[in-house]
């Protein structure tokens, strides 16, 4: 799970992996925080299992990310703090390969720093950010929002 390397970015189909995605206090990876974590793990083109829970950032969350995310004080109250809760998603995408949407310049940012801070170390999966293969795949696209590319 843990390695001496972050993992690396790759830019192929893979049958099985873990397909993620943070929620967060505001975009600053150096000053803003996880409040959830939400994965499916996926085995040749099935869901197999689920993991999402809020994370209590011990700190209010700013008006403006509520409104982005639709995460309230209130929700998070009885959360996990971040180290519980990242430790149960960690022990649940194991060493597979993780999906997501932007994960390169954001979701994994938010997860290296959070390991190295609880454990001293790095995180090596290797990921697929679904973002840089759609401006590959569709380089005619003005915007890569995930609606952008529904609607597409």
């Amino acid at each position: 799970m843990l390695g001496t390397c972050c993992g690396r970015k790759m830019e192929k189909y893979i049958p099985d992996y873990i397909v993620f995605d943070l929620e967060t206090t505001g975009v600053s990876v150096n000053s803003d925080e996880i409040i959830e974590i939400s994965a499916l793990k996926i085995e040749k083109g099935r869901v197999i299992e689920e993991f999402t829970t809020l994370v209590n950032p011990l700190r209010p969350i700013p008006y403006a990310a509520s409104m982005v995310n639709g995460i309230t004080d209130e929700m998070v109250a009885q959360a996990p703090v971040l180290q519980e809760a990242l430790a149960d998603f960690l022990d649940f995408a194991g060493n597979s390969v993780l999906v997501g949407h932007n994960i390169h310049t954001f979701d994994m940012k938010f997860i290296y720093r959070a390991v190295q801070e609880f454990y001293g170390k790095t995180w090596s999966n290797d990921y697929v950010d679904t973002l840089s293969m759609a401006r590959s795949c569709l380089p005619k696209l003005r915007r890569y929002r995930l609606v952008d590319l529904v609607e597409h």
